[in-house]
């Protein structure tokens, strides 16, 4: 009877190491299977990112902005301004600082994501429709344990 319980022992963080590498496959191989899917907006990925974090957050500044997305600041300036020449972000001055502007999506911005996502979950929800009701539950609870993953 030990015997099993020290071999659970020692085969438990092998069998995590293979979940966790396994799973680092699978989530890599969706993640740019979706990339793929994206519309052809002319936009590189950081710009896209960018877009996203400012419909998220809502207008806010550049600092914040390179901080949230973990890049330097004059290279957030630069994705701000190729943004700003396509019209899908403007800048305002900054309510209370008059150093700082503040930076928000355009309504072509957001229709711009809208299409790119509905492309994506398009192609995905086909994908699922491929698998049984039970694959698509299991992904289901999947997804929640997932996004726990990422937060914590």
């Amino acid at each position: 009877m030990s015997y099993a319980h020290d071999m659970s022992v020692t085969t438990a963080p092998l069998a995590s190491s293979a979940l966790a590498s396994s799973l680092r496959l699978a989530v890599m191989r969706l993640a740019r299977r979706l990339r793929a899917e994206r519309a052809e907006t002319g936009l590189t990925l950081t710009q896209l990112a960018t877009l996203a974090t400012l419909e998220r957050l809502g207008p806010t500044t550049p600092g914040a902005l390179a901080a949230h997305e973990k890049v330097q600041p004059p290279s957030m300036t630069r994705v701000i301004a190729g943004l700003e020449a396509a019209g899908l972000v403007r800048r305002a001055p900054h309510a209370t600082d008059g150093r700082q502007v503040v930076v928000t999506v355009t309504a072509p911005a957001l229709e711009l994501l809208r299409a790119d996502r509905r492309r994506r979950e398009a192609w995905l929800a086909r994908r699922l429709a491929e698998l049984t009701a039970a694959e698509r539950a299991t992904l289901s609870e999947a997804a929640v344990i997932l996004d726990r993953l990422a937060t914590l």
